[in-house]
């Protein structure tokens, strides 16, 4: 399920960013191998219990418990419900962005390959 959600997300980025995915030690990642192969995606894990290698993915994880406390079945969601989350938490802005929101970085990035 996790490897055809992120194969579905990661189909709509554009090639600049669709370099690499890093994640965690996790069993729902178990087809990396097949997310890489269909997607062209290498995918990098971190050490085990070394939440440090991974700052933004943990702070976001706080972010996303303001949403959803911990244990909470994401299956009574919708699809629309999450993406509201989802777009609500990229137009955020963050300090270790100086400021600006994750999507904001994210066009310009784009805004800057396309020049």
């Amino acid at each position: 399920t996790v490897r055809k959600a992120f194969e579905k997300e990661f189909k709509k980025l554009p090639k600049l960013m669709k370099k690499s995915l890093t994640y965690d030690n996790g069993t729902e990642m178990a087809q990396h191998k097949l997310f890489t192969k269909n997607t062209k995606v290498q995918v990098y894990f971190t050490h085990p219990y070394s939440p440090w290698e991974r700052p933004t993915n943990e702070n976001t994880n706080g972010l996303l418990r303001d949403y959803f406390p911990k244990g909470t079945d994401l299956s009574i969601y919708s699809e629309k419900q999450l993406k509201k989350v989802q777009r609500e938490l990229n137009e955020r802005p963050r300090k270790v962005l100086d400021g600006y929101s994750p999507a904001q970085v994210f066009n310009q990035m784009i805004i800057q390959q396309i020049k």
